[in-house]
């Protein structure tokens, strides 16, 4: 599978666009000025507790309380809480664990007033970015992510992932970390690790270390609330987790930006740094690359397959609705198979959906109904193999009795929503436009006016296809009689984003003759 990372930079937010075998499969947008992502770890103070919900709100400097529940606190908060404590009044000179003990740990069933006290400063890291009228959403399970460790203090657990598929390779990596990782000092062992080398594991975890001794600095007589560590940007941070041996072209529009992504490479992935190229072309990233015809397809309440049946997406406040239709084309002779084909069509293309979108939560597929139990299990199993690169921890469960296909999707940022209709360029939304039979006579009208007032320029029009070919038409042609008429040649152009009746002059230097 080829991956391909087309990167489009403005002054305001920068757009991520990931393909899979040039089909778009993830957008992400980041404000740049966005102050809160997921991974960010701030020093929070607690505003209130709620038995009731068994949660806490903590102030963290954004507009709505952070929330944060018993279940995200971790069994090593009293650790955290004393480790915390100590930073802030200057009692611990150092960020090493070595020497430092471990409180025993939290049951999973406990009371959030048991084991918080209000106005308590906490450490804190995002598990969810805001979404809707929410505030952040909190976990006290730090975690510090590299591109092949991840570092989590209070611990002395290694695991290693299970996509390593060699139980060879999984129990070198155990050893070779718990051989080098500090004290008190947890490891996951990513998946992006396998075959690599002591030295680039050994230098990862002291750099990873080294960002937990910049936390315990900072706490030094820190009041709350306070930032102590930023994720990094949307684009380190994505090629961090996605950049894979099949990666082929990282495309990027901005010179600081295409610095930054070869700087990286070549600390952390040297074979890839060539990869990576800077976008010159005047037409937009996203156009020349497809991505925002892919966007305009994509998106929209109704998405049509290309065996011509469709899929209808629903969004309400506890669930997204997907329903599946065979539409006008659907074969009639063995009709059991038809629908079985349709189905597994209309899975992979809810499987890119989920992730181009950015769905979370509760997702419930009405596919089309099947009464073979074979086509059943096949069904769920394809499902399942579709969304297997999808980074998002989900849970796919069988067809219910009804048909129903029931998926759970981790939700960690605001689903990604674009509207693609567009206000009619030709009515502008009135549902009435001038007679295209007085386009040519609006031309010649505004042709004449140009002339007159710049008799020296040279011209250039550009026209909708139909228009084009109507000048062009028999000898001699409209574009001729110009000619003979005004003793100048007027260059005509076609442009198939123009609508029927648009038209547009341009001069020598190719700037736009605006007679409005």
């Amino acid at each position: 599978m080829e991956k391909e990372l087309i990167i489009n930079s403005t002054p305001t937010e920068v757009e991520i666009a990931l393909s899979e075998d040039s089909r778009l499969v993830e957008l992400h947008r980041q404000k740049t000025n966005s102050k809160f992502t997921v991974g960010d770890i701030f020093l929070g103070r607690i505003k209130k507790l709620m038995p009731g919900l068994n949660a806490a709100f903590v102030d963290i400097g954004h507009s709505k309380d952070a929330f944060l529940h018993y279940t995200d606190l971790g069994p090593k908060l009293p650790s955290l809480l004393k480790f915390t404590n100590r930073a802030i009044h200057g009692d611990s000179k150092s960020h090493r664990l070595d020497e430092f003990d471990l409180n025993d740990e939290i049951i999973k069933t406990g009371k959030i007033d048991k084991v918080l006290n209000k106005r308590h400063p906490i450490l804190v890291q995002i598990l969810k970015e805001p979404i809707s009228t929410k505030g952040p959403r909190l976990s006290c399970e730090i975690t510090l992510p590299g591109r092949f460790l991840v570092l989590t203090p209070f611990s002395n657990a290694v695991a290693v992932s299970k996509k390593i598929k060699t139980a060879e390779e999984r129990k070198r990596l155990q050893v070779l970390i718990e051989s080098i990782k500090p004290k008190n000092f947890g490891v996951i062992v990513r998946t992006a690790s396998e075959g690599k080398k002591v030295a680039n594991l050994h230098e990862e975890l002291r750099d990873l270390e080294e960002k937990w001794k910049r936390i315990h600095s900072q706490l030094n007589k820190a009041r709350a609330p306070l930032k102590l560590l930023s994720e990094l940007d949307k684009t380190s941070s994505m090629l961090r987790d996605v950049l894979t041996s099949d990666f082929n072209n990282i495309v990027v529009n901005d010179k600081d930006l295409y610095d930054s992504i070869r700087s990286y490479l070549v600390s952390n992935v040297p074979e890839k740094e060539k990869i990576v190229h800077l976008h010159r072309s005047r037409k937009p990233l996203f156009d020349s690359h497809g991505i925002t015809r892919q966007i305009k397809a994509s998106f929209g309440k109704t998405y049509t397959l290309p065996s011509g049946a469709y899929i209808v997406i629903e969004h309400t406040e506890a669930m997204h609705v997907i329903d599946v239709n065979s539409g006008p084309k659907m074969a009639r002779k063995n009709q059991e198979e038809a629908v079985l084909n349709v189905n597994l069509e209309s899975a992979k293309e809810i499987a890119r959906q989920l992730r181009l979108r950015d769905i979370g939560g509760l997702i419930i597929i009405d596919f089309i109904d099947m009464r073979n139990n074979e086509h059943k299990k096949r069904l769920v199993k394809k499902m399942r193999e579709f969304m297997r690169n999808d980074r998002a921890q989900h849970t796919v469960l069988p067809l219910s009795r009804f048909g129903l296909m029931q998926i759970t999707r981790q939700r960690v940022r605001p689903e990604v929503k674009i509207d693609t209709s567009e206000v009619c360029p030709t009515c502008m939304g009135s549902g009435q436009s001038n007679a295209s039979i007085l386009t040519i006579d609006d031309i010649e009208r505004d042709l004449n006016y140009i002339i007159r007032n710049r008799p020296k320029s040279k011209l250039r029009l550009e026209v909708h296809p139909f228009i084009y070919a109507y000048l062009k038409k028999g000898i001699p042609n409209i574009q001729m009689r110009w000619f003979m008429s005004h003793n100048r040649w007027i260059k005509v152009q076609e442009n198939s984003d123009f609508h029927l009746n648009e038209y547009r002059f341009y001069d020598g230097r190719d700037d736009e003759i605006r007679l409005n």
